[in-house]
Parts: C-alpha cells; sequence; structure tokens
C-alpha cells in the first residue's frame, strides 16, 4: 500500500530505526524490495533517479512503481531522486510521487534554500514531502577533502535551512559519498550529533552501499531516519546476469532470469533492512 513520506519517516522515528530507501529502475527491483519490506513488516521507499525519470521511459516507470506500490501488501512511498530543476519536481509530483528530492546542494545557500521552499509549497499541495540537502554529497571524497571544501552539513545553517525551506528531511554530508567509495570512509559523527541537535525533522543518508555495517547500524542509533541504497542493488543484478544468463540464454526463458533476479536483489535489501531495523 501506499503511504505518506512523513508517515514513513515517524514510524521510524517511533521506532528509532531508518527507512531503506532503493533506486529502483525496473519493476523486478520494486519487486524484491516489496516483497522484502512485506517479510519483515517495514516501510520501505522506491526511488526514481532524476536521470531516469528524464527519460522517455522515466514517468511511466514512475507510474508503474506506484501501481506496483499500490498493490502490494507493503508499505511504501515513491520519491524522485536527486533532481534540481523545479519543472522536473513539479512533474513528478503531477505524476504522483509521493515524495521529491530537491537538491540544490551545488547552489549557493540562498538560491537551494529558495529551490526547496518552492518544491516544497508545490509537494504540500499535492499532499507529498519533500526532502533536501545541505552540504553536498559528491563522490570520490573523503570527510577530511570535504571539509576543506565546504562541502559538508554546517550545523550552524541547518536549523535556518529547515525553518526557511519547511523540507519533512534533510540529506547530510557528513564525509559519506555517492557510488564507490576509493577508501574506507571516515565519518564525521561529532558533526552528525550537532546537526540531529539543531533540527527536529529526520535526517536522511546517502551513499549508504559503501558504509561498513559497523558505521550504518551507528548513523541509525545517532539519528539517521532514512537511508539510500542504489550501488549494491545495481551490483547484485548484474552478479546474478552474468551467473545465470549463459544457463538460460539458451531457452530464451526471461520468466526465469526475471525471477533470478529479483531472488538475489531481495537478499540485498533483506540484509539492509535487518540493518536498518535492527
Amino acid at each position: 500500500m501506499l503511504i505518506s513520506f512523513a508517515g514513513a519517516l515517524a514510524e521510524a522515528e517511533r521506532r528509532r530505526a531508518a527507512v531503506g530507501a532503493f533506486t529502483a529502475y525496473n519493476l523486478e527491483t520494486a519487486h524484491a524490495v516489496l516483497s522484502a519490506a512485506h517479510e519483515r513488516n517495514v516501510p520501505v521507499m522506491l526511488l526514481v533517479s532524476d536521470q531516469t525519470f528524464r527519460s522517455p521511459y522515466g514517468p511511466p516507470l514512475l507510474r508503474a512503481l506506484l501501481a506496483a506500490g499500490e498493490a502490494a501488501d507493503a508499505r511504501c512511498c515513491v520519491q524522485l531522486d536527486h533532481a534540481s530543476d523545479l519543472a522536473v519536481l513539479r512533474a513528478a509530483l503531477e505524476a504522483g510521487a509521493g515524495a521529491v528530492m530537491a537538491d540544490g546542494s551545488k547552489l549557493p545557500y540562498d538560491e537551494n534554500a529558495a529551490l526547496v521552499r518552492a518544491a516544497n509549497d508545490a509537494a504540500q499541495a499535492r499532499g507529498a514531502g519533500v526532502e533536501s540537502e545541505l552540504g553536498r554529497v559528491s563522490g570520490e571524497e573523503d570527510a577530511a577533502v570535504a571539509a576543506e571544501r565546504g562541502a559538508l552539513t554546517d550545523p550552524g545553517q541547518a536549523a535556518d535551512f529547515v525553518a526557511r525551506t519547511g523540507a519533512a528531511c534533510l540529506a547530510v554530508s557528513i564525509g559519506n559519498v555517492h557510488g564507490r567509495y576509493s577508501r574506507p570512509p571516515r565519518l564525521d559523527w561529532a558533526r552528525l550529533e550537532a546537526v540531529r541537535a539543531a533540527v527536529d525533522v529526520p535526517l536522511s543518508l546517502h551513499g549508504a552501499s559503501g558504509l561498513s555495517d559497523e558505521d550504518l547500524v551507528r548513523a541509525v542509533s545517532m539519528g539517521i531516519r532514512k537511508v539510500n541504497v542504489n550501488t549494491e542493488l545495481r551490483d547484485r543484478w548484474f552478479e546474478v546476469l552474468e551467473a545465470r544468463g549463459p544457463e538460460l540464454r539458451g531457452g530464451s526463458n526471461l520468466l526465469a532470469l526475471g525471477e533470478a533476479l529479483i531472488a538475489g536483489m531481495r537478499e540485498v535489501v533483506t540484509a539492509k533492512l535487518d540493518q536498518l531495523w535492527s
């Protein structure tokens, strides 16, 4: 069933857990996520990337994910992820997205706040939620490098940013990066603690695929209430494709291949949910 962005985050807050948000490029991924969530009786989010949504099949995929979520026994919210164009954000909301991430993290502070505020106004009109990002979750940089570039979330700005934007969730940059980590990450735990103390909205952590189990569990214990996962699912997809593809190629058995892909990705999702709701 479809649930609200705020409702999913509120349940995570009550249980001192984090909602798993999984990027879905197709319905096989969605089924893997939803079946694992139903088995664990926890809410999840299905993410559509900005690049995917901008493609010709993006809006139909978003609507398909909404249909899958509505038909599922699991509790689910569908969110557009990391979009910085207000027209794209509005289009996703018009297509039925339960939440959008208005990512103005590459913009100057005031412009970032203005983008999120405008997105929030559009979302509120449709009963949807908005996630924002303060600081910049990039790639190929650790906490020390990001701090030098001013890319980590500033606890001193966090309260003002949330108040100005009305965002329902704040993504933090504490040394986490998208994609693969070039070296073991060193997260800035003191910064996370300071941001958590400064704001009264749920915090989200992106780039979770490369974090150790210990770091992920610690982040949730310190107030992270939403965790984005992408790379691990894509890696498992190709692992299954390489392992089972040659075997099934002879019979052109796409249904069996789809079932194998779902089973493989469900293992990844289940393991992640066990960490986030431990």
